[in-house]
């Protein structure tokens, strides 16, 4: 005669045999995992062995099959290099970056099997990345300006280094099932600092201008126009071809950016002034608006840039920053967050909050005007309206 104890997922049955000794076969079923089992002379062992493995595949320990249990961590990034990356990650920079990332954790980490890698492990790596010392090429540590030893990463870059790993595990988890979960979840990421606003004040937006004009480089000049009054990245100028351009439109359309989306930046003033000239004397041979002289490549602006900076003696500032630059003239000029994350592309208001504070006296109109319409004075009185509290009673 069977008798079956029921342990959450699993449940021991017990068995007479001929001989009158009892035995105590343990049954472990949950679903994604194949089906574990196991015969014990005393029920305590069987109920213990059951729990055990209950709580080995709930914490993701237990792997699917033995296969799994010989994968290494460094078969995991291997494989994601070579079947992912082409596919999923084919701009040059993202690409290269998140390269980058996963061959230096195969580094740190590719030889131990993927049931060795847990979340403490990973918490260590991510620990060195942020401790270790910057070094140069003599094997001495880099000090920045005030003489203190500099981090190799900074938090930004850490959380990057995380997110790349990330992504790799989630693909092991959802597509391939080499594994149960992913272990970089449970890492905290370090803290990253504010984002950098760094804009051109007005006397040095006309001194750079001025110097870009004098540059010796046609491009830099209407370069760094549609960037201030674009918002656009600088790659984002570089590559456009004069099929992106409508001029009868008054408008540029991004076909490819960061986050994958398509874009339009309208053209007014100044930047639709210098890009119609542009289109007036095309060199031959090229479709890009801003070529190389031999029309094969995008211009080369970057010592050029340089060159005018210092002739502006404009300091701690990057080209990037142009695009800083354009948000917060926007928002200085009462737009609303939504607008200006529309105008940038960015998916979300959170990317756009660091503008936020230069919108103070457009914020403060607002609420001006309404204090005057709900506090106005009543229209038969010169008194302002007092607060219902303060009525005397009737």
């Amino acid at each position: 005669m069977n008798y079956w104890y029921f342990i959450y997922m699993a449940w021991i049955t017990e068995r007479k045999k001929k001989d009158g000794s009892t035995q105590y076969k343990a049954v472990v079923r949950i679903k994604g995992y194949p089906s574990r089992s196991a015969t014990f002379p005393r029920k305590t062992d069987a109920v213990l062995w059951a729990k055990q493995i209950e709580v080995s595949m709930l914490e993701g320990r237990h792997f699917k099959d033995a296969e799994n249990k010989r994968r290494t961590f460094g078969d995991m990034i291997d494989r994601y290099i070579d079947a992912v990356v082409p596919v999923r990650h084919n701009k040059p920079l993202a690409r290269n970056a998140i390269l980058c990332h996963l061959r230096w954790w195969k580094s740190e980490l590719g030889d131990l099997l993927l049931t060795e890698v847990n979340a403490p492990k990973i918490v260590e790596k991510r620990d060195t990345l942020l401790n270790a010392p910057a070094l140069d090429s003599n094997g001495r540590p880099l000090l920045d300006e005030e003489g203190n030893q500099r981090r190799a990463k900074s938090p930004a870059t850490v959380v990057r280094y995380l997110a790349s790993l990330s992504v790799v595990y989630t693909t092991a988890v959802n597509e391939w099932e080499w594994i149960d979960q992913n272990p970089v979840k449970k890492v905290r990421r370090p803290k990253e600092p504010s984002g950098r606003v760094r804009f051109l004040s007005d006397a040095e937006r006309e001194n750079l201008l001025e110097a870009c004009q004098k540059s010796k480089n046609r491009y830099l000049y209407p370069i760094v126009v549609l960037a201030l009054s674009t918002g656009a990245r600088h790659n984002e100028i570089r590559s456009l071809t004069w099929l992106q351009v409508d001029l009868e439109r008054c408008v540029i359309r991004l076909l490819e950016t960061k986050n994958n989306e398509r874009r339009s930046l309208p053209l007014t003033g100044l930047a639709l002034e210098l890009v119609t000239q542009l289109s007036q004397s095309r060199p031959d041979g090229t479709d890009l608006v801003f070529p190389r002289p031999d029309g094969k490549k995008p211009v080369f602006i970057e010592n050029d840039w340089k060159n005018a900076l210092a002739d502006a003696e404009i300091k701690d500032f990057r080209f990037h920053d142009l695009r800083h630059s354009a948000a917060s003239y926007l928002a200085m000029n009462g737009a609303t967050l939504a607008e200006i994350a529309d105008v940038l592309g960015h998916k979300t208001l959170q990317m756009v909050k660091r503008y936020a504070h230069m919108s103070e006296q457009h914020t403060m109109g607002v609420v001006e005007r309404m204090n005057q319409k709900i506090f106005a004075p009543a229209d038969n009185d010169n008194e302002p309206l007092k607060h219902p509290r303060n009525k005397k009673r009737l």
